[in-house]
């Protein structure tokens, strides 16, 4: 008995050392993973599949993976749902013009540069264009996702009537056939509005995550039946209940949080942001329409998008493109989530669509085409506007 006392206060110092030293949880707007607020019991448990399939799933040979991939899991390209780094990239290859991937049958529209034991990795393809991509940030795509087509319609300026040098338009793309059309979507000669990919060529997160699957990972569900490297059908390697609690994950993760949006610094920067045009692409506030998730239903959210097709510029111009979008166009990257970027990427900026700028002054001045005037009301500011809109823009 009389080592008890002594015993338990030891064990009692180290718990009150261990309080004392363990850090604080951060806060919920220095987080970008987490699910919206208002779910459902039923779809937090939806919500929580979804983040075990995204974020703990590895697939190795046993499981399907290959023979030929680029990334063993969807949480490697997207780490705390963030955006992604140039040590795992994506490389996508083919056309330069609208008429189509005329190297489907040659391994496009996707590089995999990795593969199992016993296969090689594909190489690029003579004559084939390609474009060196980083993964994006994936949370509050839900919100996007429940935008409604006319309002981005409404958004859009394709022949530049207002004469501001912007002529943002709608990504007309065709449609996978296990794709189901949106309520109250709008058809444009047989095609739909798409929103999602780098250039906006992906209709919809099905559309998005059963591709990513078959692309990144060489996995086979009952909606891409095609093996990547055989080019034959095969039995689902993930089960259409895995593929559907991963799109709901993605529907249902909560948007990026501002921070210090009371600091007189950031508010002189959200003001500078709009007065040289940033705001005429990036659109600061969006509406959801109609959504079977309650909580993502009517609601306005803050993303810094319209969801729109730009030319932005030669510097940007990767000689590559999806869909028909042109080899300069670019969907506008939504802003929310910026200042987080680099917690995601190892502690540095790599911004813009393969990551070649490594800060947000760097990207600003890449901009180009339809965002020249903006990049040069920036390079105009003062020193201290140009901080206050960087402020500004780290506060997203």
């Amino acid at each position: 008995m009389k080592y008890i006392f002594p015993l338990l206060s030891i064990l009692m110092f180290l718990l009150q050392s261990c309080e004392l030293t363990t850090p604080a949880a951060p806060q919920e707007n220095e987080l970008l993973d987490g699910p919206l607020e208002g779910l459902s019991m039923e779809q937090q448990t939806q919500f929580l599949r979804g983040d075990i399939a995204f974020n703990d799933d590895i697939f190795t040979v046993e499981k399907g993976l290959g023979p030929i991939f680029v990334s063993n899991s969807c949480g490697s390209c997207h780490a705390g749902d963030g955006k992604g780094n140039p040590f795992i990239t994506f490389t996508r290859f083919g056309q330069n013009d609208t008429t189509g991937n005329h190297f489907l049958e040659q391994g496009g529209p996707q590089l995999q540069h990795k593969a199992i034991p016993g296969y090689q990795p594909e190489r690029i393809p003579s004559g084939a264009s390609s474009s060196d991509l980083l993964a994006p940030a994936v949370t509050g795509l839900g919100f996007l996702d429940a935008v409604s087509d006319a309002d981005l319609i409404a958004l859009s300026d394709p022949d530049d009537v207002d004469g501001d040098g912007i002529s943002g338009r709608p990504h007309w793309n065709n449609i996978r056939d296990y794709v189901a059309p949106r309520p109250n979507t709008i058809t444009k000669n047989g095609k739909y509005l798409s929103r999602f990919g780098k250039k906006g060529a992906a209709y919809d997160l099905l559309d998005q995550t059963a591709n990513a699957y078959n692309q990144d990972m060489g996995i086979t569900s009952l909606f891409e039946p095609l093996d990547p490297y055989s080019g034959l059908e095969e039995d689902p390697e993930v089960n259409t209940q895995t593929v559907n609690d991963v799109v709901t994950y993605l529907k249902m993760l909560k948007a990026p949080l501002p921070r210090n949006q009371d600091d007189t610094q950031v508010k002189a920067g959200k003001l500078i942001f709009s007065q040289i045009q940033c705001a005429a692409c990036h659109t600061p506030t969006l509406q959801t329409g109609h959504s079977p998730i309650e909580a993502l239903a009517n609601q306005a959210f803050h993303p810094y998008t319209d969801l729109l097709l730009h030319d932005m510029g030669p510097e940007l111009d990767d000689g590559y493109t999806e869909g028909y979008a042109l080899t300069a166009e670019w969907k506008t990257p939504p802003l929310w989530g910026l200042g987080l970027s680099a917690d995601a990427q190892g502690g540095s900026y790599f911004l813009l669509h393969d990551g070649r700028a490594r800060s947000i002054e760097e990207a600003i001045l890449m901009h180009g085409g339809e965002a020249e005037q903006a990049k040069q009301g920036y390079v105009e500011l003062a020193e201290t506007e140009k901080q206050q809109l960087l402020k500004f823009l780290e506060s997203l």
